[in-house]
């Protein structure tokens, strides 16, 4: 630890606040039940770890060596909104090519991932009964994309 000495006492000296030039969100739609959002937005940021590795930070190690997966080096942003604003973002991600995954109202009714991959792929992009979204990019092109939509509480 850096320490600064001020007349006579050391001060631990503040690093610069960690500014990320990307973002990661989630946008969720605000009718969904609890259970619903922590399952989808689970779901959601997963595929977003395997689209852009550098997301995902160092191991963890706790002090007696025991040793813990890596999460994502940056904050995850939760927001909501309404059917329509979710339609929306992912029109504007998908415009901006961001990198997105999708939730749909069919998946809580799959059990599995080929069976949800096949729910998906049986619907045109703009017919999606889209319950969650999540991007990450640029954070200007994922403030636009999350135009309309509030921090979740």
């Amino acid at each position: 630890m850096r320490t600064t000495t001020t007349d006579q006492t050391a001060v631990p000296a503040q690093d610069p606040p960690v500014r990320f030039d990307t973002k990661i969100a989630v946008l969720l739609r605000d009718d969904l039940e609890s259970w619903q959002r922590l399952n989808v937005t689970a779901f959601l940021v997963s595929g977003l770890s395997t689209a852009v590795p550098e997301v995902i930070g160092a191991p963890y190690e706790d002090a007696d060596g025991t040793a813990y997966l890596p999460m994502f080096r940056q904050p995850v942003l939760v927001f909501e909104g309404g059917k329509e604003t979710v339609a929306l973002a992912h029109g504007r991600a998908l415009s901006r090519s961001l990198v997105t995954s999708v939730f749909t109202s069919d998946l809580f009714g799959t059990g599995n991932d080929r069976d949800n991959r096949a729910a998906v792929r049986a619907v045109g992009g703009d017919r999606l009964d889209l319950v969650g979204l999540a991007v990450h990019g640029p954070r200007n092109a994922v403030d636009k994309v999350l135009k309309g939509a509030r921090m979740h509480p």
